[in-house]
């Protein structure tokens, strides 16, 4: 993990989180982003804290706040929307709409023994703004910008407009080859404003490899 740092300071780490890797320990147990936390210490006497969270297949840029007073700061600029979060998803379709802003409110649902987030008119307000990068051959390279932090918001807000993201498990009518490969949605910046006297911390993940790859048959 300490070569996945992307930004360091005394109040804020921004990782580059692996695909694959959930944030927290699930009820089975397994691998997690916070059995890395203690080699991100840096000195000082308690591990780091998520500040947000990401999807267990999403990678990218993830903040973590340093101490107690950062979390809390932290706390407020992502529930206030001040952190501007930019997404790369590459889609199975083209929205008919190539840039727009999608506002439709969201809200889980039981699902048998599971849950998965719908479009209602109960739910929570979710925004995201988008446009289409590059498109061939029936796929896209979308950029999106939640300006909210719902659950799920973007899989599922791209969905809504005929664009599943490829590789999602849950969301979308995907073939089991569509399925099959890594979910091609990576949170490629961060831009944090953490500090009044200073400018805004700006932090940007590269691409893993198999979304490169796609993104180089994209032209993009």
């Amino acid at each position: 993990m300490l070569d996945r740092l992307l930004y360091r300071d005394g109040l804020m780490l921004i990782v580059d989180k692996p695909a694959g890797l959930p944030v927290h320990a699930g009820p089975g147990g397994g691998d997690n982003l916070e059995n890395y936390f203690e080699a991100l210490r840096f000195g000082l006497p308690r591990d780091p804290a998520l500040a947000h969270r990401l999807d267990r297949d999403t990678s990218g840029c993830l903040a973590l706040g340093r101490h107690p007073k950062a979390l809390r700061k932290l706390g407020k600029l992502f529930s206030g929307g001040e952190v501007e979060k930019t997404y790369w998803a590459i889609t199975k379709g083209v929205p008919e709409k190539l840039s727009g802003t999608i506002d439709a409110p969201l809200k889980k649902e039981s699902r048998g023994s599971g849950w998965r987030v719908v479009i209602a008119d109960d739910g929570q307000p979710a925004v995201t703004t988008y446009r289409t990068l590059a498109q061939k051959d029936g796929l896209a390279f979308i950029e999106a910008k939640p300006k909210t932090g719902r659950t799920h918001q973007i899989r599922v807000h791209l969905e809504s407009l005929g664009a599943p993201i490829l590789g999602d498990p849950q969301y979308g009518e995907l073939s089991k080859e569509d399925r099959a490969q890594p979910m091609m949605l990576h949170a490629r910046r961060l831009i944090v404003p953490i500090s009044k006297n200073k400018e805004p911390v700006v932090a940007e993940a590269p691409p893993p490899e198999a979304m490169q790859a796609l993104l180089n048959q994209l032209g993009a």
